[in-house]
């Protein structure tokens, strides 16, 4: 009797684990998580437009900048110079045109009494119309260098954060050489990688919970932007690097999944300040 109520106890307990295990299987495969992922934002790659030394630098590295603040301005001495000669250049033309047009008019007048054949006439025309162009090119001559002049101010384009700044007033930058790095602060989103067993339970629009190392008591809500559509395949493949994500697989000697990124769209103000490259759990709830 003692030994029928033993096994019916025994049984009884690998029953419910049984049960809790197949449970537990079929929450993680309709319920995915994974602790493979990371805080991403889009960075904004600051470049002069010209050439010339650093005057300025009113920023400081890792502070936050507001859009339109100035991050460094260039020497404008010599676009300066170059504003006020192709404003004199454009009077110049403009005086020019004018002399031009008086002379067209008092050829015109002689043609019509005869005074003149046509042949001068036409060439008072090709005068006046070759003086007009003058103008337009001197007009846009200006307009270049008056761009230029704006362009030794740079501004920042977005909100966000400064980082990695390793400028000084007195360094020569190159027009289209990237001086710093600027961190978008509207464009946080966590990359989470999934497995490839793992997609067919993900789709846009869910809503997953976020949770970032050191910070397990401050979950935040996110919701499925989008599921990637490949990684970098590092045998045989003719695809830059760059231009996949690279997922590593950690153990070599076993068939592993493939990892997916899907991307996360936060929700609401996280109860922390993201940083580019932070570890993140994601859960996702469906709820």
């Amino acid at each position: 009797m003692k030994l029928s109520k033993n096994l019916i106890i025994t049984g009884s307990v690998i029953l419910l684990a049984t049960i809790a295990a197949l449970l537990l299987y079929w929450r993680y495969l309709d319920r995915p998580w994974t602790r493979d992922g990371q805080v991403q934002a889009n960075i904004v790659g600051i470049a002069p437009r010209v050439a010339g030394p650093i005057v300025q630098i009113p920023i400081k590295d890792n502070q936050p900048v507001r859009k339109g603040d100035l991050l460094f301005e260039i020497d404008p001495s010599t676009f300066q110079a170059a504003v006020d000669q192709a404003a004199a250049q454009l009077q110049q033309t403009e005086a020019a045109a004018l002399k031009s047009q008086q002379n067209l008019e008092r050829t015109n007048q002689l043609y019509v009494t005869k005074v003149v054949d046509a042949q001068t006439l036409q060439n008072a025309q090709d005068d006046y119309t070759g003086a007009v162009a003058d103008v337009n090119a001197a007009k846009a001559a200006l307009q270049t260098a008056q761009l230029n002049l704006q362009y030794t101010k740079v501004y920042s384009p977005v909100d966000g954060y400064l980082t990695n700044m390793n400028t000084s007033l007195g360094t020569y930058v190159n027009a289209g050489e990237q001086l710093l790095a600027l961190v978008d602060s509207s464009s946080f989103w966590i990359a989470a990688y999934f497995k490839e067993t793992q997609l067919k339970h993900i789709a846009p629009g869910d809503k997953v919970k976020v949770t970032l190392m050191g910070h397990a008591w401050e979950p935040f809500a996110g919701v499925v932007n989008s599921v990637g559509w490949g990684v970098y395949i590092e045998n045989g493949s003719v695809v830059p690097t760059q231009l996949l994500p690279q997922v590593y697989q950690t153990i070599d000697w076993v068939r592993l999944p493939q990892r997916f990124a899907v991307r996360i769209d936060v929700v609401g103000n996280p109860p922390i300040p993201l940083r580019i490259g932070q570890t993140a759990s994601i859960a996702v709830t469906k709820e």
